[in-house]
């Protein structure tokens, strides 16, 4: 299969039953997108497939032959140079992290949010954000982190106010 991910195009071979989650971690290395229910449940796994987001530990690996996929790892290339994206760079200013481990997940539901809707309302954050578990309950710090880049608050100088 022929899958393109965080724009660098990859030949691979997966088995039938493989997942893009094990694609993305185990062929790939690709680390940041994180496994934790396997069932759909909790969004550490969410990544962009043709700009929708997707459960990878839901998702078979065959069924994006031919897809352009986005992880947390490809964000750092939306800021200048491969430094922090602006919307990273606000969950780490508003302690929107916590333990981290939802994160990656965090970060690419909010992303697909910004693409989509550059100024959203905090009710367009809730909702688009409502598949994403945290368990050390950051969800006010989402928000905010969330709003601040969308406000051009943590935009590059050399990019403009992209958000995402």
């Amino acid at each position: 299969m022929r899958i393109t991910v965080n724009g660098h195009l990859h030949d691979l071979t997966v088995a039938p039953s493989s997942t893009l989650l094990e694609l993305l971690r185990d062929q790939l290395a690709l680390t940041g997108t994180k496994l934790v229910c396997d069932r759909g449940e909790c969004g550490a796994c969410t990544v962009l497939v043709d700009g929708a987001t997707v459960y990878s530990c839901l998702t078979l690996a065959a069924g994006c032959d031919g897809a352009a996929v986005a992880t947390v790892e490809g964000l750092a290339a939306v800021g200048a140079q491969g430094a922090l994206a602006p919307l990273q760079k606000a969950f780490i200013a508003h302690d929107a992290a916590q333990c981290g481990f939802c994160t990656p997940g965090q970060l690419i539901a909010a992303h697909a949010l910004l693409l989509q809707n550059p100024a959203p309302t905090d009710d367009d954050i809730l909702h688009a954000m409502s598949g994403n578990l945290c368990r050390c309950g950051t969800y006010p710090k989402i928000v905010t982190a969330i709003r601040a880049a969308a406000n051009g608050e943590f935009s590059n100088p050399s990019t403009g106010s992209d958000a995402a």
